[in-house]
């Protein structure tokens, strides 16, 4: 108790010294956001253009650099930024052209042109520890520059995707000033600062040991991306502040230190209740954000035994209770997700609806009481907000808000098939009940968890485990903090990685989902899987025919929506991975100083601030008036 009093204690007085430097910048014009990454551990260096991490989300990917396109996973759009339109490719896409948008001003007085993104590229093909360093020498055989706003690239082989390197959706390739790099003598230890901004902010202040960054509205903002497009940003001052545990943001905010964090179920309640100006992203509940382009479950390693079954891998799955296992995870505040796909208003209407019919009709090769089984249940929604309801919340009748709040549905509660599933291949029960193996071996499996109890990752894992063990399978729960090294080089059974790598979010295109999963990616146990998907180390020559055809028309082909939805399908049916809600942020905005956040009524741009996409939502914050 002395230590969380300490640890507090310690927090308010980093924040009031942090003001104290700041002094003379009115708090009514200033909006003060949380750090979602950490402390700056390098707090005089703004130069995230190499490969080194140097926190991002301090404000510097959100106020002073616009990328050429950015993606928004709330309204479904793909932003035209520091490009004035959609790249342009030739016929067999080896030749994309960027047309930029005119009028646009570096902070010091520059033009934004051609020379700067001609000049980036080659610079970070040339030194290997700029970012991008190897995707831009795999693919560019030449940039060049036809006049002061086209840029013009060369491709090595045909690459109908290679526009999505410069899509920011927390990172991408961002233009950089030529005209200050061009003078340094090495741009990978060059540390940018002051950073010279292409976004509305310029940079004020900083702490020097990491905590803050603080950042004042260019006078020129209308030369920017975000003022052509949005208007006027309202706050003057943007402070961006790291408060560490979630306790001293509850602090914060109930103080009107604070407007802008993510926090946990529990820290919003207990933080409504010190606070009458604090609301999350929908008013009531399950009050989460449902617009977050991730879906969140459970990777099985399909190289491990039993897991390289699939009638073992969709047993798993209909064991579980999806409205109790949610129950258990976020008090039923998640949106549950049948697709290797997040639920997100977007994707509900772009594959989820569509893909309806398929679900319904869709079946496992197994009969129950002579009929072919078929797993989906439609009414899992229903049972969720019944859920709910006994818990004291209110909810609507309405089914389709019940669907954007609680997904469209998930597969069957159906312990009785999944035995059947099992027993098919050898497996039985003992005496008590509990599964064995084939070998007549207990069946233990052990969940590889996130170690953050508040992150989406863990709650998966205790669920999960919890479901299991209702089945009758002994499981075991390690968090690590090496969770990543764990999945990467394959030494585990199940995990609570993320069981897709997110799509765009703002874009039907799959690729970004399906294309870590072709086998041209794999990698066998032992050796470090390169994206996310093949930790599952599974493959299919399915799936990469799909991913192939995919890879050879626009993204913007109808052909390339019916191609995401046979994947999409053949997923389902291999059931790899276990997707089971989509991302359930939490967030806490205090309306005392700020209002007109993009909540769930109001839906007009992403909700988080650690995105890059903030700077979009500041013209559209109003101030209260309150000092």
């Amino acid at each position: 108790m002395k230590k969380s009093a300490c640890i507090i204690v310690l927090a308010l007085l980093l924040f009031i010294t942090g003001l104290s430097q700041v002094a003379g910048i009115p708090r009514e014009e200033t909006l003060i956001v949380d750090v979602l990454s950490g402390r700056a551990g390098s707090p005089g260096n703004f130069n995230v253009f190499t490969s080194a991490w140097r926190n991002p989300d301090r404000g510097i990917q959100q106020l002073i650099l616009e990328p050429l396109w950015i993606v928004d996973p709330t309204t479904g759009e793909v932003i035209n930024a520091l490009a004035s339109e959609e790249p342009i490719y030739n016929k067999d896409f080896t030749q994309m052209t960027i047309k930029l948008r005119k009028g646009c001003y570096w902070s010091d007085g520059v033009e934004i042109t051609a020379d700067d993104i001609v000049y980036g590229i080659e610079t970070a093909m040339k030194y290997t520890a700029m970012g991008s360093h190897d995707t831009f020498n795999l693919n560019v055989k030449k940039v060049y520059k036809t006049d002061n706003y086209t840029v013009v690239f060369e491709l090595k082989e045909p690459n109908a995707r290679f526009h999505a390197n410069f899509i920011d959706r927390w990172g991408g390739w961002r233009p950089f000033p030529k005209h200050v790099f061009e003078k340094v003598d090495d741009p990978i230890t060059f540390d940018f600062n002051p950073p010279i901004s292409s976004g509305p902010y310029v940079l004020k202040d900083y702490d020097q040991a990491g905590y803050w960054t603080l950042y004042e509205k260019r006078e020129d903002w209308e030369r920017t991306p975000t003022g052509m497009l949005y208007g006027e940003p309202k706050p003057k001052y943007v402070l961006f502040y790291y408060y560490g545990e979630t306790s001293n943001k509850v602090i914060a905010q109930a103080n009107h230190n604070l407007d802008m964090t993510d926090l946990t179920i529990e820290a919003f309640r207990a933080l409504t209740q010190r606070n009458p100006y604090t609301r999350a992203y929908r008013i009531e509940y399950p009050w989460i954000v449902n617009v977050d382009p991730c879906i969140t479950g459970l990777t099985l390693n399909n190289e491990v035994y039993p897991y390289n079954i699939k009638d073992v891998r969709w047993a798993l799955t209909l064991a579980i209770d999806i409205v109790d296992y949610i129950g258990i995870a976020f008090d039923g505040a998640a949106p549950m997700g049948v697709l290797h796909l997040p639920p997100t208003p977007y994707y509900l209407k772009v594959y989820y609806e569509p893909m309806e019919e398929w679900l319904k009709n869709f079946t496992l090769d197994i009969e129950v009481n002579g009929q072919p089984f078929k797993p989906y249940d439609p009414s899992a929604t229903l049972r969720a907000a019944q859920y709910a309801r006994e818990r004291g919340y209110t909810v609507p009748n309405d089914i389709n808000e019940l669907k954007e709040m609680f997904g469209p549905g998930w597969w069957k509660y159906a312990p009785d098939v999944a035995e059947q599933l099992l027993i098919r291949n050898g497996f039985k029960r003992d005496k008590n009940g509990k599964w064995l193996l084939p070998d007549g071996t207990p069946w233990k499996i052990t969940i590889i968890n996130h170690p953050s109890p508040s992150h989406p990752s863990n709650r998966n894992g205790l669920a999960a485990a919890q479901q299991w063990r209702n089945f009758g399978i002994d499981v075991n729960v390690v968090t690590s903090e090496s969770i990543q090294d764990i999945t990467f080089f394959g030494n585990y059974e199940v995990s609570t990685n993320w069981p897709a790598p997110e799509p765009w979010g703002g874009h039907p295109d799959l690729d970004r989902v399906l294309s870590p999963f072709h086998s041209r990616v794999y990698k066998p146990i032992g050796e470090y899987a390169v994206q996310n998907g093949p930790t599952s180390r599974w493959t299919n020559p399915k799936l990469d025919k799909i991913v192939e055809n995919m890879e050879k028309i626009d993204w913007n082909d109808p052909r390339n929506l019916e191609l995401g939805m046979e994947g999409l399908k053949l997923l389902i049916e291999e059931m790899p991975t276990i997707p089971t809600f989509g991302y359930p942020g939490v967030v806490g905005w205090d309306e005392y100083y700020w209002t007109n956040y993009p909540g769930a009524e109001n839906p007009y741009t992403q909700p988080y601030h650690h995105w890059p996409n903030l700077k979009y939502m500041l013209p559209y914050l109003e101030p209260t008036g309150r000092k």
